[in-house]
């Protein structure tokens, strides 16, 4: 049985999300052991820095993953919209080299509503779209002489267009496939957060 986010952590199904930062990829890892179904990730393949799937099984079943690795910025928007539209995938995550213009974004928000699934879009610092629903930063926390089972991360909000923003202290227990929150904010713990989420 899956231990849910807490609400303000979660992203709203049915819509497209982004997320910058360092951490984003771990970020979507993360959000992708709550969904279920295949993953869907699109990059575009001239990218140095490949996703290794068996990485993966930190967060889930590396063989829910479908990945597709596209020649065009526009190939990749092209593939998300269709997995979004289809309803086939529990989520699609989509590497971009620039955040996509308002009309796009546009499509991949009515692609979500269509077809029930939920958008991850991982862009470029100090990038985005109006359209989004949410957009998140998410970098790992450096120095902070924590023993958790993985590196903690601080998740923050930069938009949302339905609630408050969040700056939360995280970390991934990769045992027991759940997500850490640290309770203490601004402090930074040397033994793992007390509340399991």
């Amino acid at each position: 049985m899956k231990v849910r986010f807490p609400t303000d952590l979660q992203l709203r199904p049915t819509r497209a999300h982004e997320v910058c930062g360092p951490s984003a990829a771990v970020f979507a890892a993360c959000h992708a052991s709550q969904q279920d179904g295949p993953i869907l990730w699109i990059t575009e393949v001239w990218r140095s820095d490949r996703l290794h799937p068996r990485g993966l099984s930190r967060f889930f079943d590396p063989a829910r993953l479908v990945l597709i690795e596209a020649r065009r910025a526009i190939d990749v928007l092209w593939s998300a919209e269709e997995g979004l539209r289809s309803g086939a995938v529990g989520m699609v995550v989509a590497e971009l080299t620039r955040a996509p213009d308002l009309t796009a974004s546009r499509r991949l928000q009515l692609a979500a509503e269509a077809g029930g699934t939920l958008g991850l879009f991982i862009i470029p610092e100090g990038t985005g779209s109006n359209a989004a629903e949410t957009r998140w930063h998410a970098t790992p926390i450096r120095g902070s002489g924590a023993v958790w089972d993985s590196t903690p991360m601080r998740w923050r909000t930069i938009k949302n267009k339905r609630g408050t923003l969040v700056n939360a202290e995280v970390a991934w227990d990769a045992t027991a496939h759940r997500l850490l929150l640290d309770t203490t904010l601004g402090k930074r713990a040397a033994h793992p957060p007390q509340h399991a989420l």
